[in-house]
């Protein structure tokens, strides 16, 4: 598969400047010179100033019961916030209706200069009393990029618009010292629209959230901006003092905020690739978990699907990031020094690692050409996948649990990987397979107690482990390494189940060794099934369990029983050890009279 052209992604960005100008107004100029007066560099401000040519066309606003006369209002609406802010955050008015707000942009992207205009229709605010309207609503925002596209979007509204909160937010009002949380907004709304270009169109769904609270933030607007500035101007070896800055600011802003879930209904785009292939990408629908002060929420994606004409597709029924927690790297950096360097870096790595709860997907599907081989394809998809991580110590999790399932391919019949080779030797075309990994830590105990590790084949064969590590102390999660070597080795296994099922594989491999032989599966099942016993009684001779476990190998093999325990158990406590394991290289026996061993068939 391959990208959009040039062309498009110019055009696209068009597209999208002119969308963020319908999002910030033409603030342009306004927001400049807030910078400056804050001492931002020349450079810096110049930037700002020159993206875009920028002006605005009201025709009439309506102000019913208004304390801030239309002049005002008019500046207001065209951009100028800063040095009319005061007066919106105390505004009060049974309403403000704008029929209608033209936007018009001359932008030079990558040497072109293009225009764009944007028009919001029908803007209105009702029973606003000190800076907060009961309702707020636009009817209708179209934009308009000549050749490079244009767009259509329908109603958006939302109630309790905290006017004077925005402001605040941004330090562009005085916020009275406030720190507390106060909601911005409440039952939001946006009910699509659709944006096209020559190369390429796109539809939007409706998109809600219940509410959204914040707090002023430690920094203006403005020096948001300057600091972002002056990261670019240092490029890739910014100084330990800006690092520090720039990290403090993030941490201002991933506490600052806190919303309800949040609901998209997903997007339809249809465009061409440099090669001239219909490109289809689209995303059935989109949630996000609720927003709260150090934690970034879970996003949640469904029916993700990626088609060229002639190519290939990709089609992924959902896909979830589960949520993080940033309040170990948020405690970290405030209570680091004023300058951060590489020195402060290693010494707090783990420190600044998120508590990541991990990632979902399933229902994969793909039909995609090998690139390494010519008019091959790669087929494969998954039923599910989920990485669960949880109870993180210093950086590192100590519970998890993946799985997976229905992971199937068609095995390609020109390889060179072995195991690949003697699967299609047994005649095995296709795997659908699975595995399970669940292991969690019990602080009180010292222990870590592997509940599984297991693949599956569907159709073949299960193998699953089980078992207790001991000696597993809090310094194995320490921050000191040292102690941390001296922890894993220490560890020692206290007790460890292996369970096989067969459901196929024994019959796969007997058939095809048979027919080298010359023989039958059922002459050579007996067969197989004493040498195996025999092994084994022989590589237990001395223990008390070796019959036992012979007999139950034997039945196993011999197809009399699908399903085969072996349980090994240390006789002294913790287990066995690093050393026992060392010693065990040479001569494996030695382990036999330091474990008891059990097993079953049935």
């Amino acid at each position: 598969m391959t990208p959009f052209s040039t062309t498009v992604r110019q055009r696209l960005a068009v597209l999208a400047t002119a969308c963020l100008l319908s999002v910030a107004l033409p603030a342009g100029s306004a927001w400049a010179q807030k910078v400056k007066d804050k001492g931002t560099t020349p450079a810096a401000t110049a930037t700002m100033a020159s993206a875009s040519d920028i002006s605005v066309d009201i025709l009439t606003i309506d102000a019913v019961g208004s304390n801030v006369d239309e002049a005002t209002l008019r500046a207001i609406f065209s951009g100028n916030l800063v040095d009319n802010a005061d007066a919106l955050a105390g505004l009060t008015a049974s309403s403000i209706a704008i029929p209608e707000i033209t936007l018009s942009a001359t932008t030079t992207l990558e040497g072109k200069t293009t225009e764009a205009t944007v028009t919001f229709s029908d803007l209105v605010l009702s029973d606003i009393t000190d800076g907060t309207a009961a309702s707020v609503s636009l009817a209708a925002m179209t934009m308009d990029a000549g050749e490079n596209g244009s767009g259509q979007f329908g109603p958006l509204s939302a109630a309790n618009f905290n006017i004077g909160g925005v402001l605040g937010l941004y330090g562009l009002v005085n916020a009275g010292g406030r720190t507390e949380l106060e909601t911005i907004y409440s039952d939001f709304s946006f009910e699509g629209g659709s944006f096209q270009s020559p190369e390429a169109s796109c539809t939007m769904g409706a998109a809600t959230v219940a509410e959204f609270k914040a707090r002023p933030l430690g920094y203006s607007f403005g020096e948001i901006i300057a600091l972002i500035e002056s990261l670019d101007a240092q490029e890739d070896d910014p100084s330990p003092e800006l690092i520090g800055a720039a990290l403090r600011m993030y941490v201002d802003m991933f506490t600052a905020f806190e919303s309800s879930p949040a609901t998209f209904g997903g997007f339809d785009c249809s465009g061409i690739d440099d090669e001239g292939n219909a490109v289809d990408f689209s995303i059935a629908g989109m949630s996000m978990g609720g927003m709260s002060p150090g934690i970034y929420p879970s996003i949640s994606l469904d029916g993700l699907d990626v088609s060229v004409e002639g190519d290939g597709s990709v089609q992924v029924g959902n896909i979830t990031f589960k949520e993080m927690d940033l309040s170990a790297p948020i405690a970290a950096i405030q209570a680091a020094p004023e300058a951060l360097d590489d020195a402060w870096f290693t010494a707090n790595a783990r420190s600044l690692i998120p508590a990541f709860a991990g990632f979902s997907f399933s229902d994969v599907a793909v039909d995609v050409p090998n690139p390494d081989a010519e008019g091959e394809r790669i087929q494969a998809g998954i039923g599910a996948f989920d990485l669960s991580l949880a109870d993180y110590r210093n950086g590192i999790p100590t519970d998890i649990l993946t799985t997976a399932s229905n992971i199937h391919a068609a095995l390609p019949t020109d390889t060179d990987d072995e195991q690949l080779q003697q699967l299609i030797a047994l005649g095995i075309t296709e795997i659908d397979a699975g595995f399970a990994i669940d292991a969690s830590w019990d602080e009180a105990g010292n222990t870590i107690a592997v509940d599984e590790i297991s693949i599956t084949g569907a159709n073949l064969a299960t193998v699953k482990l089980a078992g207790t590590i001991a000696n597993a102390t809090e310094a194995l999660f320490g921050l000191d390494e040292d102690q941390v070597q001296l922890a894993v080795m220490g560890l020692a296994l206290a007790n460890l189940k292996l369970d096989i099922t067969d459901t196929g594989l024994s019959d796969i491999i007997l058939t095809t060794v048979a027919a080298e032989q010359g023989s039958d599966p059922a002459t050579m099942r007996p067969v197989f099934a004493g040498l195996a016993e025999g092994t084994v009684i022989g590589l237990l001779a001395g223990a008390a369990e070796a019959q036992k476990v012979g007999a139950a190998i034997n039945s196993f093999v011999s197809g009399k029983a699908k399903y085969l325990t072996i349980e090994m158990t240390a006789k002294q406590p913790p287990g066995l050890g690093f050393l026992d394991f060392i010693a065990a290289e040479d001569d494996p026996t030695v382990l036999i009279g330091k474990v008891t061993i059990d097993a079953s068939a049935k």
